[in-house]
């Protein structure tokens, strides 16, 4: 009796066992089929548009849209042309007061007046030698005298000229240039530009970029070809010019942006300023690189111009880029579900 109890016994203990270790397997396998459906959603092409469009990233597709969405939207599209960009170095100017260059010019043309009367009445006297009309040895020798002294004044004035305002100027040996008298009335403007130590290497600049000194990279600037050496400032080692600015709106005693170029040109294209737009710390613009198709591409601001942005890459000439509505563009792309309204 004894011996069929425990033989029933094991033969319990064998079923029972053998349903826990199914039991164990069915829910193994339940578990590790979980994860590969999560993973199976994570890969899905939604789940992935969905992080790049938070993260920030190139949709490779681009935002597709339809005719009417478009006009909708006010998206305009421009095709960009070919140019050509030198590198650009910065410096710091000011805007001189024409009060300094109006008082070394009438110290010019008083010396000049006064020179060339002594100058004529030394001349009469010589002129009169010899003859009934002679003037007085001593009367002779006091005009040759004043005719000296007012030819040393007149080089005196000239040279604290000179030495304010640069030894090469626009005006050089022209006492009554038309630029001399125009700054010295303020109607030109004169600025002093001082580059950093080493920033143009060893060439100087033919020309000059100037533009006010909160203006955005790619706003407002203006050109000057009239730029020649000036005195070394004392307080910023480097190199400093003078240029004159016509037609501008700085004021006197104003700080001014200055850009010189360095280096060869180099080819490109030019985006304009409203084309460009900021997502997560980036500058991009949209490409239409087929009807109603506008794809995102990262701009290089480090090269501004007058209207926009210079870059080498990313565009080429004849491309479309978007002027007008670019930033409803990249709500879109990041929010695809929505519509234009």
């Amino acid at each position: 009796m004894n011996a069929k109890l425990r033989s029933t016994h094991c033969r319990f203990t064998h079923i029972v066992g053998a349903a826990m270790c199914c039991a164990a397997l069915l829910l193994s396998s339940a578990c590790h089929k979980e994860p590969a459906k999560a993973d199976a959603d994570a890969d899905t092409p939604a789940a992935d548009a969905k992080g790049k469009a938070a993260a920030g990233e190139d949709s490779a597709e681009g935002v597709a849209l339809k005719p009417d969405e478009i006009v909708k939207m006010g998206i305009a599209a421009t095709a960009v042309a070919a140019t050509m960009h030198a590198p650009e170095t910065i410096g710091f100017g000011t805007v001189m007061p024409h009060e300094a260059l109006a008082q070394a010019v009438a110290e010019v043309t008083t010396a000049v007046a006064v020179e060339r009367q002594s100058r004529s009445t030394f001349a009469r006297g010589q002129r009169l030698a010899g003859t009934p009309g002679a003037m007085p040895v001593d009367t002779q020798e006091a005009a040759e005298r004043q005719a000296t002294v007012d030819q040393a004044a007149l080089e005196l004035a000239k040279r604290r000229l000179s030495s304010t305002f640069g030894q090469d100027p626009p005006w050089k040996n022209q006492d009554g240039s038309p630029e001399l008298t125009a700054l010295a009335s303020g109607k030109i403007k004169l600025v002093r530009v001082t580059f950093p130590l080493g920033a143009l290497g060893d060439s100087d600049p033919s020309t000059l970029r100037l533009a006010h000194i909160n203006a955005a990279p790619g706003g407002k600037s203006w050109e000057s070809r009239s730029v020649w050496s000036a005195p070394a400032d004392t307080s910023i080692p480097g190199k400093s010019f003078f240029a004159l600015l016509k037609g501008a709106d700085a004021g006197e005693g104003e700080h001014l942006l200055a850009w010189a170029r360095v280096g060869a040109a180099e080819s490109g294209v030019e985006i304009p300023a409203s084309a460009v737009i900021i997502s997560n710390g980036k500058y991009w613009c949209y490409v239409e690189e087929k009807p109603g198709v506008f794809v995102r591409t990262e701009v290089d601001t480090s090269m501004p111009t007058a209207d926009g942005y210079f870059v080498k890459e990313g565009v080429s000439a004849g491309d479309k880029v978007v002027t007008a509505s670019a930033g409803q563009l990249l709500a879109r792309e990041m929010n695809p579900s929505t519509a234009a309204e």
